[in-house]
């Protein structure tokens, strides 16, 4: 079994010669369109695909045997909002995780009355398929203050079962940081959470204070969790925090945050906005970073509430000192293999 949240295999890449005007003609971007903040999570060599809906009023999930096929699978919604009340506002960026032998989906929400007051909440199946099992509401992901909560992640590393998310820090003038903390249930910390990131840097802060969307990523012996920052229009990025894989994770003063984004707008290739990264083993044993992006870069109104963030997924390859390489958007079309 694979999953993203989990170590990942060492794997070789061609020589860029080889691979020079080559494409996967399968897998064609964007992947899905109009679904944000995506993520494809492996189990049992089933491909499970979710994402933030433009309507923002429900959690779906497709799945697929190949990373291709999720572009047309069906899809089926998981569990939708109530009216009014509790959880009744903003629906974002759920995830889908397997461990403790149940199915979990991590998700934000607001309030019928309060939209933006952002709580991270838990939905737990009922049964071994996530297709076709019942999903009800576990509980709230209790962190250390009733804050605006976001982008929740859960990996294991080292037999330890960790959840990293985003979050407003009482004192802190940002709009998020990243947090860690190993868990203890599905909904509850084990310890107290490590503050890993603030939005400090220039490119953090063009539009919002933001540090979002945290991703694992182990390799090479390191580990890396990609994150979001400044707004969501064609200003957003993603940012990388990498750390030897043999240290205590908690350890703020381990981690080393990269001094300019790893990945961001393509101009050349009419992608803006890349960000909210997950990433992914395909069947054929590649690594691909999993993101969403725009097709333009002028946008009416709110960034929010333009539909057309798709998801799109491309090849990593890796540097000579292991770390990871994203290069920059590729164009729509085949998925290219340089």
């Amino acid at each position: 079994m694979l999953s993203a949240g989990a170590a990942l295999p060492l794997l070789s890449t061609l020589p860029r010669a080889a691979r020079a005007h080559e494409h996967d003609e399968r897998i064609v971007n964007p992947l899905i369109r109009q679904r944000a903040d995506p993520q494809i999570y492996r189990h049992d060599d089933i491909f499970y695909f979710t994402g933030s809906v433009p309507e923002y009023d429900r959690i779906v999930l497709r799945s697929s045997k190949t990373v291709a096929g999720l572009a047309d699978a069906q899809e089926k919604v998981l569990w939708h909002r109530p009216e009014s009340g509790r959880m009744a506002g903003y629906i974002w960026a759920p995830e889908v995780h397997f461990f403790d032998g149940r199915w979990h989906v991590y998700f934000a929400a607001g309030n019928g009355d309060e939209p933006f007051h952002i709580r991270t909440y838990v939905l737990q199946a009922d049964g071994p398929d996530p297709m076709r099992a019942n999903w009800s509401l576990l509980g709230q992901l209790e962190t250390p203050w009733d804050t605006f909560t976001l982008d929740c992640t859960s990996f294991e590393h080292k037999g330890q079962r960790y959840v990293c998310w985003a979050q407003q820090e009482p004192g802190i003038e940002t709009n998020s940081n990243l947090y860690l903390a190993p868990l203890a249930t599905p909904t509850t910390l084990a310890a107290k959470p490590t503050r890993l990131s603030m939005p400090n840097l220039p490119w953090e802060r063009r539009g919002f204070k933001v540090n979002e969307g945290p991703y694992f990523l182990a390799r090479n012996g390191k580990v890396f969790i990609t994150y979001s920052a400044s707004a969501t229009d064609a200003r957003y990025c993603v940012g990388m925090l990498s750390a030897p894989d043999d240290v205590d994770l908690m350890d703020a003063g381990k981690w080393v945050k990269s001094p300019m984004p790893v990945f961001a707008t393509s101009e050349a290739h009419h992608v803006y906005g890349p960000g909210h990264n997950s990433f992914v083993v395909d069947e054929k044993g590649r690594d691909l970073i999993v993101y969403h992006g725009r097709d333009y870069k002028e946008i009416k109104g709110d960034p929010l509430f333009d539909p057309n963030r798709h998801a799109r997924v491309q090849l990593i390859h890796y540097r000579e000192d292991g770390t990871p390489y994203f290069g920059e958007p590729v164009a729509n079309g085949p998925m290219p293999l340089d």
